[in-house]
């Protein structure tokens, strides 16, 4: 009779709460904040009395998302943890503006259903790599390698070499990928070394491709060799078969900054007839996958059934013209940033923190991330701090990832907007008042 959980209130009694009456959540998602708290009351980790108090306060607060913005201070530009590359604010404005009805799939002039969804993503693709004949965007990089391979070899074989068979993050492999598209995968050379005779002599009547992929998130350096993509597609038009370029990261165009991150336009002037990449990364705007060819493959993949289930969406496919359209993004500005501006951006931030805090500038090379320049180092500068600040630093408001390194947190401003330079200050002196 005296046990204080019998005073816990009880749910129509929270649900009249005023928070509760006045939320635009749910009726099943404001139930589940108030079941939380009772559950918590009987855990005893809150009192009774407290239930209401901390519904109100949950409801007052709650959004009907559950993703929160991060303040980007890792020093990786393409962070897959992160959800890669940040929108450029014309990205932003193309998803508001495609979030209702809107003329996808209609011809407005003639009010007939148009054959040509996704044309303005497309055409902006074209126009900033005019070598591709014509384009297609699906909806990840994933799904434009599967569909590649299922237009130009399905039940037949496609020819890779075992150095670019590889796995990336979430133990994600790519010849499983390749597979599920109903092809035989012939493995060919060495892991280190493969040469054009080994293509020569894997080709049979029953290949239908061959295909390149971009090493992503490692180097090869030592005893090797590789085929290049200008010799491989004179032997693939001579045999008949398809060439497919992987190079995942999405350069456009040579950029002075990655001198040896290929880029679609050189892959296309090279002979390729597929080559694919990802929207979300060194193009800087949303998860696409995108191919990029002639017109031949690019028909074979626009009828392949696949197509239809491996379609993008309206908002993402504004969101990409949008990206391709404008003059600058994020992940352009982030590594283009000069060391010496983040060496004052730095230098500026540690003079504003408190001065009992053991705080540093130290030199920190950046990276590209997402598989782009595996390994190249982005020169520039970031500031050092104890460890513990870490965990409070990713649990505060606004929440701030910083890179953990022998024993330090390192905060690297790079992918930070300056805009933001004073809630870092903030971040940071809130996280040495919890540590301490």
């Amino acid at each position: 009779m005296n046990d204080p959980r019998r005073h816990i209130p009880r749910t129509d009694a929270l649900l009249d709460l005023p928070a509760a009456r006045a939320s635009r959540l749910s009726d099943a998602r404001i139930k589940s904040i108030i079941v939380a708290a009772q559950e918590a009351a009987r855990r005893g980790e809150i009192a009774p009395g407290d239930v209401a108090a901390r519904v109100e306060s949950q409801l007052r607060g709650a959004a009907p998302y559950s993703l929160r913005p991060v303040l980007n201070a890792t020093g990786v530009i393409i962070h897959t943890n992160l959800g890669r590359a940040p929108l450029p604010q014309a990205s932003v404005d193309a998803l508001v503006a495609a979030a209702g009805y809107t003329d996808v799939e209609l011809e407005l002039a003639a009010g007939v259903r148009s054959a040509h969804r996704g044309r303005g993503a497309i055409d902006a693709l074209l126009a900033a790599c005019p070598g591709a004949e014509d384009a297609l965007v699906v909806n990840n990089g994933a799904a434009a390698l599967l569909l590649a391979c299922a237009a130009l070899a399905e039940g037949g074989e496609v020819v890779i070499s075992r150095g670019e068979l590889i796995e990336i993050g979430a133990g994600f492999r790519l010849p499983e990928l390749i597979e599920s598209a109903h092809v035989t995968l012939k493995e060919i050379g060495a892991t280190n070394r493969t040469h054009l005779w080994d293509y020569q002599r894997a080709t049979t009547a029953n290949t239908g491709a061959y295909l390149k992929v971009h090493p992503s998130n490692f180097r090869m350096e030592g005893f090797t060799s590789s085929v290049g993509v200008e010799e491989l597609a004179g032997e693939a038009r001579q045999r008949g078969v398809g060439l497919i370029v992987d190079l995942g990261s999405g350069l456009l165009t040579p950029d002075a900054t990655l001198p040896d991150e290929p880029d679609l336009h050189a892959q296309l002037a090279a002979g390729a007839d597929l080559v694919i990449a990802s929207g979300d990364k060194l193009l800087g705007g949303p998860q696409a996958g995108i191919l990029l060819g002639t017109r031949h493959a690019i028909a074979r993949a626009k009828k392949h059934p696949l197509a239809r289930a491996l379609r993008i969406d309206k908002l993402r496919l504004n969101a990409l013209e949008a990206a391709v359209n404008v003059g600058s993004n994020a992940v352009q500005d982030f590594l283009h940033i000069a060391p010496e501006t983040l060496k004052a951006r730095s230098q500026s931030v540690l003079e504003q923190l408190p001065k009992a805090l053991p705080a540093r500038l130290v030199a920190h090379a950046g990276r590209v991330g997402g598989g782009g320049a595996p390994e190249h180092p982005l020169d520039g500068w970031a500031i050092a701090a104890p460890e513990a600040l870490a965990a409070p630093l990713r649990q505060g408001e606004p929440a701030v990832m910083p890179r953990t390194h022998k024993g330090q947190c390192i905060i690297d401003l790079r992918c930070v907007p300056e805009s933001q330079d004073a809630a870092i200050v903030a971040a940071i002196a809130a996280a040495w008042e919890r540590v301490n």
